[in-house]
């Protein structure tokens, strides 16, 4: 009895271990950019403090689409033009708002759908005093660490599946509808070329009756 409940303890410990860490402070969205048009968002940074972008086009056109990002100075610390997916990291000089854009103003006709996620500052340790310890990580702290670091491949995993399975559909979906408005037009094509035969048939096979002859005089 007293053994299990020291593993009832222990599994507890551990799932508040892991539910009190924190994750860097951030943004993950997805979003519709229209053609010929751009979108910006604006995140406050603080001087010395770590902050990565990541994006990528999920669905419209080549896939493609124009990033940049400036700091409070206005200076353009990353830009990149067409791009399908990148990832970004800089440690920011100046203390302030930074801006990152997305611009679809080189395409007039194809809507993108674009997903983005804006992480900034360094992940907590999930274990207090964990960089100045001197000391070994005993088995319930190292397996806390372990299962921490699994959960976040885990995570990382799924968003890159999702992202993959929407643009995945999507390009069925556009597939789908190519394929079945070419259906229907050969359907058109084949009802209009077969009665064209059956009039041409049809008037090879209609006897032209003469007229009336005029009474001679």
């Amino acid at each position: 009895m007293g053994r299990a409940g020291a593993r009832s303890a222990s599994a507890l410990l551990l799932l508040l271990v892991l539910l009190r860490a924190e994750r860097p402070r951030g943004a993950e969205l997805t979003f519709e950019l229209p053609d010929s048009a751009r979108q910006c968002f604006h995140e406050d940074v603080e001087r010395g403090a770590k902050f990565s972008l990541d994006y990528q086009v999920i669905t419209g056109g080549h896939y493609d689409v124009d990033c940049y990002v400036e700091d409070p100075l206005g200076n353009t610390i990353y830009r990149e033009t067409k791009k399908q997916y990148d990832s970004f990291t800089h440690r920011a000089e100046v203390k302030g708002v930074y801006q990152f854009c997305f611009s679809n103003e080189f395409s007039t006709f194809s809507h993108k759908t674009i997903y983005f996620d804006f992480q900034v500052g360094d992940e907590p340790p999930i274990l207090p005093d964990m960089g100045n310890r001197v000391t070994a990580l005993t088995q319930m702290e190292s397996a806390c660490v372990t299962i921490h670091e699994a959960l976040k491949t885990v995570i990382d995993s799924q968003t890159h599946y999702r992202l993959r399975e929407a643009q995945d559909r999507a390009r069925a979906e556009d597939l789908n509808s190519r394929v079945s408005y070419w259906s229907v037009g050969e359907t058109v094509a084949l009802f209009v070329v077969s009665f064209s035969q059956v009039l041409l048939l049809k008037s090879f096979f209609t006897e032209k009756r003469a007229g009336p002859r005029a009474p001679h005089s």
